[in-house]
């Protein structure tokens, strides 16, 4: 049971005003899901960008390859999103919460009162903390723009040093090296993904990568950044070795855009905590997405859960939650990535104790790692086997036990066991 002293959710009157802040795919989901679920009040969608509620994969494939046009990404067709008679503001910043009065402050001063606040105000990109960071020409990725901005560069560029050997670094890496251009990835811990998956799996992202020709170090330590004479990114190692490169990369994690919750004493630890039902510490005020740190039965503690799915589905369950309906938000966690021909997912938790049961072959190209307590599947995690993990979530869902022999064996069907 959660410890955390929450409000009582309550639902609202058919007239209240419900604010929005953050207009990213929890935000616009939960704005969405008001309206589904029949609430004919004001709702109020603020978004700091000036796009409409879009999702955030593509940014670093399709979008940032110039396969798709910015449209693409959008929640809701243009029809669609004007029906949900929003007071929509785009381009807007909130200055601060009044929670005694009930109200939010924008940056022009503008007062907004409030009867329950929903904030899905996500998270930004962490900047490099290394000499010259702050000159240096660093693309990041978490927008639109800055997909843009960076897809412009990479089209004009024959080099890229990428910073950071996590999801976002590699999945960049990715689409520049299939654009054509030179990449090294730079990654400070001693493998891939460190802190998400196994090192069987980070093995497999290294090869996978170095395969299609590009340099990967580990271990690697970023000494200082800057610009040459010709205009080009410099980046000095540990080692006394200088990259040079026409672009620069970063992506070494997302800092909670929490600032607003804690100014106005919400009880925050790395994001806003909430209970079950998406609600903080004051019981008018809740929280999805990427900026929410919830109890999470799967992982057995407090998390906060970076992910497409989690941030459709909590916004979804925010939204119902400040109408007063019962929500237990605790979804088994869902990761998916693509790189190049790769498509690699992940159910659940997977935890250096569990016991891993490998069905296919690495080399093959397909395969599932299932990561067991005792005889009961907890994790599961699958590279190009999409329809069998289908099946592996329905057996950690369940939480039966299961022979070990059998998940390893290929020849068993998935449907069977």
């Amino acid at each position: 049971m959660d410890t955390m002293a929450m409000g009582v959710a309550a639902g609202v009157r058919p007239d209240a005003t419900i604010v929005i802040v953050g207009a990213g795919q929890a935000g616009g989901w939960a704005a969405q899901t008001l309206r589904t679920e029949g609430f004919g009040g004001r709702i109020v969608l603020l978004g700091d960008e000036a796009h409409v509620p879009h999702e955030r994969p593509p940014l670093s494939k399709a979008l940032l390859a110039g396969e798709a046009a910015a449209e693409s990404t959008w929640l809701f067709k243009e029809a669609a999103f004007a029906a949900l008679d929003l007071d929509w503001r785009p381009a807007t910043r909130v200055a601060r919460i009044d929670r005694a009065g009930k109200r939010i402050e924008l940056a022009d001063g503008e007062p907004l009162a409030y009867d329950k606040l929903i904030l899905c105000s996500g998270g930004r990109a962490r900047p490099l903390a290394v000499p010259g960071a702050d000159t240096a020409r660093i693309h990041t990725l978490r927008t639109i723009g800055d997909a843009e901005r960076l897809g412009s560069a990479l089209g004009s560029a024959r080099s890229l040093v990428v910073i950071g050997g996590g999801w976002i670094g590699l999945e960049v890496a990715a689409t520049a090296r299939k654009k054509g251009l030179d990449v090294v990835v730079l990654e400070s811990q001693f493998r891939l993904c460190e802190r998400s998956v196994p090192a069987q799996v980070s093995a497999h992202l290294l090869a996978l990568h170095r395969a299609h020709g590009t340099r990967v170090v580990l271990d690697a330590k970023v000494k200082a950044l800057g610009i040459d004479d010709d205009g080009r990114s410099t980046v000095e190692l540990g080692d006394g070795e200088t990259l040079r490169a026409d672009a620069l990369f970063a992506g070494v994690g997302l800092i909670p855009n929490d600032e607003l919750a804690r100014e106005a004493g919400l009880e925050c630890d790395g994001g806003v905590l909430v209970d079950t039902r998406c609600v903080s510490s004051d019981p008018d005020i809740l929280a999805a997405g990427d900026v929410a740190v919830t109890p999470n039965r799967w992982a057995g503690r407090r998390l906060r859960l970076e992910s497409w799915q989690n941030a459709q589905e909590q916004g979804m369950a925010a939204a119902r939650s400040a109408l007063g309906q019962d929500v237990d938000h605790q979804p088994l966690p869902w990761f998916w990535s693509d790189q190049y021909d790769m498509n690699l997912q992940i159910y659940g938790m997977p935890a250096a104790t569990d016991r891993v049961v490998m069905r296919g072959q690495a080399d093959a190209g397909s395969f599932l790692l299932f990561y067991l307590d005792g005889e009961v599947v907890k994790a599961a995690i699958g590279i190009n086997a999409a329809r069998d993990l289908r099946f592996a979530r329905r057996l950690i869902e369940q939480r039966k036990a299961v022979d070990a022999a059998r998940l390893a064996d290929h020849d068993v069907a998935m449907a069977r066991i």
